[in-house]
């Protein structure tokens, strides 16, 4: 019985751990865009600056890795870090593609409202589930299915419709550009989650929350170093004082826009590893879809982007789909609390059964 209620309230824990990842998700999912966005419209014109800025808040991340290792050393671990060479090697990697992804987003993020580019991303779960049924054999169900076909088609539907909406001043070309580096961006990080999720079944190492955190940095670190490339090629260093001067918000609003975007991202890419720690990734790429109706609806209220029928349509798809895999996942956990109950029953009734052959033999022998 204790063993059960010790079992039962590691899972409450979990559930609370992740509702917590999931939240600071929302946070830099919806946000993050809205402020790279309110950049670019306000005068912001460098993309690998604004892409330099969504991993660049990383050590922020050396605080709680700090108290964890002082947490440890007095324990008696002198160890700094936890992570072998083979889990720094992937996250290198990741890292490194992180980055490339980083500058398409941003170029979409650019050249599209807000309420497009969203959409666009909503394509990225279907390359999430995809990757994840690849890579880490991920299970689905007919209503993860299904959900999959519903937000997926969203952006297909939304596609039939690209010029629709372009801004003021910007040539079809550099729309369609936009549009197809967000989703290839969507595509990218769809494979990126993954493989996050598979460093961590692969790490043959104990899996906790302070490497997953160790993970981050080294993702985060390589990511800003492919974009600190282009910056240095771009000449973006020696622009940022000029743009700031030139910012139609002014010079000290300016900086506090790029702050906020560094702070949102970061919260984003945290959130992200933390739901795939905590779940899977397939799931964290459902969140950040599901989380697609606030953006939108954000960008239609702060920046008053037009919203026609075809993301009317493309939204209604969506929260479809957010209805269907999570009805689905409620069905199947109350479905195993079900069966699992069923087999104690079962194994109960057995155990009962043996010791009454056992004592029905013993009282059988002379």
């Amino acid at each position: 019985m204790e063993e059960e209620q010790t079992t039962d309230a590691g899972a409450a824990m979990k559930k609370v751990y992740l509702a917590v990842n999931i939240l600071i998700l929302a946070v830099g999912n919806c946000g993050g865009p809205l402020i790279m966005r309110l950049y670019f419209l306000r005068g912001g014109k460098r993309i690998w600056f604004s892409c330099w800025l969504e991993t660049s808040a990383w050590p922020v991340l050396l605080i709680p890795l700090l108290a964890a290792y002082t947490r440890r050393r007095r324990a008696g671990d002198p160890a700094l870090v936890l992570m072998r060479p083979r889990v720094f090697a992937a996250a290198a990697a990741i890292g490194t593609m992180n980055g490339f992804d980083d500058y398409m987003y941003a170029y979409g993020v650019a050249r599209l409202p807000i309420s497009t580019s969203a959409l666009v991303i909503a394509t990225q779960l279907a390359f999430t589930a995809g990757f994840a049924f690849l890579l880490v054999r991920q299970r689905f169900t007919a209503y993860t299915v299904n959900a999959v076909v519903l937000l997926t088609l969203g952006a297909v539907v939304l596609g039939l419709h690209t010029s629709g909406d372009r801004p003021e001043g910007e040539s079809n070309r550099e729309y369609l550009l936009g549009f197809f580096l967000t989703l290839a961006a969507a595509a990218l990080y769809g494979l990126i989650l993954p493989l996050v999720e598979l460093t961590y079944k692969r790490a043959k190492q104990a899996l906790t929350y302070t490497l997953v955190l160790e993970i981050q940095c080294v993702i985060c670190f390589f990511a800003t170093a492919v974009c600190t490339v282009g910056m240095i090629v771009n000449k973006d260093f020696l622009a940022i004082s000029r743009e700031a001067k030139e910012y139609e918000l002014g010079k000290t609003k300016y900086y506090i826009v790029i702050v906020c975007i560094a702070i949102f991202w970061q919260c984003f890419f945290l959130g992200a590893i933390g739901v795939i720690f905590y779940s899977s990734s397939l799931l964290s790429g459902i969140v950040i879809t599901c989380l697609l109706p606030v953006t939108e609806l954000l960008a239609v209220v702060f920046y008053h982007e037009k919203f026609q029928a075809e993301k009317g349509i493309s939204l209604f798809l969506s929260i479809w789909g957010f209805v269907s895999y999570f009805y689905g996942d409620i069905k199947h956990n109350i479905m195993t609390k079900k069966k699992n109950k069923n087999d104690d029953i079962d194994d109960a009734n057995n155990n009962v059964q043996t010791a009454e052959t056992q004592l029905a033999d013993q009282t059988c022998i002379p």
